[in-house]
């Protein structure tokens, strides 16, 4: 199926795309697809190196007659998500992803794409590799671990780039210039439990899946469901009504993706499984209905399984559920200077219990560091009180928009004159390395763009055909257009 991907145009990016999606990528195990890529600037013969976390930086001169130009960072990271449907049989460390054809769409098949960031790092593949492309001298940086830390980007090392113009390649809006970022920080909150025997009951799975999820930033606002808070409404339901005992719990996944599914296991007092399930049909029901517009294939429902002989004290279970009622997640704050813009927000991303420990697993983010700490307070807070402790790590600044620096000005112009129509400059709620590689080269011009990208950090993932081609046809234009060095 990949080889239809390889006849698109233009055929040098969709090709180098497929050669990067056969090579397996996840975030902090990227070892092969940084050997890839420094193989690959080796291999054009020009200076290729890794740095001492992984990230790779290579230079190729400016081509005949604009070797009197800006030199221009093109920046991508090498890392991508990591999600599949759970019928999906699929290693993401061995296998490469297989992609299909739909339309003006490529999608893959019950996985994750990787278009975000493999579209980004493939049109630097194809620029490297181009002999009859107009272009600046170009210093490619291709980060690590963007998607669960911006660790590359954070440990990236001053004075290796010479660049003052950095395009990052890592929007997914063909229409948007993006200037600003909100930074991020992860929350974690752990702790033990002392697990009751239990002799009598049946024991159940309750499965809750088909929700869209999303990217934990981008789509916060759209109201999806977040499987991990819906699970924990309808196990307090059921312990109110039917006093099940929780055995374990397992909820989403990644950081940086909205859950899309949550699987417990509970022990029933047998004389109350009709009603149990009742219940479940019940919120079955009233989620399909509530959650119809954002999540039409949401699915609730329960199964009898293996039976467990342990499970959640009654004090702890009752503690635990309050507390994950009380952990905010999704909108904290709008912005006020922005309209439309989330501020501040949370992702209860993962929850897992099992086994006498248990962990939650947020992504905070804003675009206001004090709020974003303010923010983390609560979380603390809310888990701290049944007894967790509080981790905080990967903590990441955002990037302050500049509306008037001369790459915006140029890009916003030359946008216009091409396609007659004027482009979105403005900031988003998603992490972008940005904000972090501003702080080490603080004097460079930044903005972010790329083509349409939807369904990121889902098995939903898929990019349009067209829209890469405007993007592949504004990005030569722009490094035709880069002004002389000073």
């Amino acid at each position: 199926m990949n080889g239809e991907i390889r006849q698109l145009e233009p055929q040098a990016l969709w090709n180098h795309f497929t050669d990067l999606n056969a090579v397996p990528r996840p975030s902090k195990k990227e070892e092969k697809v940084i050997a890839f890529i420094k193989s690959f600037g080796e291999n054009l013969g020009l200076p290729s190196f890794v740095d001492e976390v992984g990230n790779v930086i290579i230079k190729k001169p400016a081509s005949k007659g604009m070797e009197n130009k800006t030199t221009v960072v093109l920046q991508s990271h090498l890392d991508m998500v990591h999600q599949k449907n759970s019928d999906t049989h699929f290693d993401f460390d061995r296998e490469g992803i297989q992609m299909r054809l739909d339309g003006d769409w490529v999608k893959a098949l019950g996985t994750t794409l990787g278009a975000d960031n493999g579209i980004g790092v493939a049109a630097i593949m194809a620029l490297l590799a181009s002999t009859d492309i107009s272009h600046p001298p170009i210093e490619a940086l291709f980060t690590i671990d963007e998607e669960t830390g911006m660790s590359g980007a954070l440990a990236l090392k001053a004075g290796l780039l010479d660049g003052s113009i950095l395009l990052n390649l890592d929007t997914e809006d063909d229409d948007e210039l993006t200037i600003g970022c909100a930074g991020g920080i992860d929350v974690t909150a752990t702790g033990t439990y002392t697990a009751s025997v239990i002799e009598n009951g049946k024991t159940f799975q309750i499965i809750l899946k088909g929700l869209t999820g999303g990217h934990s930033g981008v789509d916060i606002h759209k109201g999806r469901a977040n499987a991990n808070k819906l699970m924990n409404r309808v196990l307090l339901k059921l312990t109110q009504e039917t006093a099940i005992k929780i055995a374990s719990v397992d909820g989403g996944s990644l950081r940086n993706a909205i859950p899309r599914e949550s699987i417990v296991t509970v022990v029933v007092p047998e004389n109350n499984e009709v009603s149990f399930l009742q219940i479940i049909e019940t919120y079955n029901d009233i989620l399909k209905s509530e959650y119809s517009f954002t999540d039409p294939n949401l699915v609730l429902l329960a199964a009898p399984t293996a039976s467990v002989t342990s499970v959640l004290s009654d004090h702890f279970q009752q503690q635990f559920l309050r507390a994950m009622y009380a952990c905010p997640n999704g909108i904290y704050r709008m912005s006020p200077q922005i309209e439309g813009l989330v501020q501040t927000s949370n992702n209860i991303a993962k929850v897992v219990i099992k086994d006498g420990h248990w962990t939650v697993q947020c992504l905070t983010r804003s675009a206001v560091d004090t709020e974003k700490i303010d923010l983390t307070q609560s979380i603390s807070s809310a888990f701290e009180l049944c007894g967790g402790s509080i981790f905080c790590s990967g903590n990441y600044p955002g990037w302050e928009p500049k509306k008037d620096a001369p790459i915006v000005q140029l890009m916003s112009e030359l946008y216009k004159e091409m396609f007659q129509s004027t482009a979105h400059v403005n900031a988003i709620h998603a992490g972008l390395e940005c904000g972090i590689l501003g702080t080490h080269y603080p004097h460079i011009q930044m903005i972010s763009f790329g083509p349409n990208i939807y369904g990121a950090h889902s098995p939903d993932e898929r990019v349009q055909v067209s829209s890469v081609q405007k993007f592949w046809k504004y990005l030569l234009e722009t490094l035709k257009r880069i002004p002389d060095s000073n």
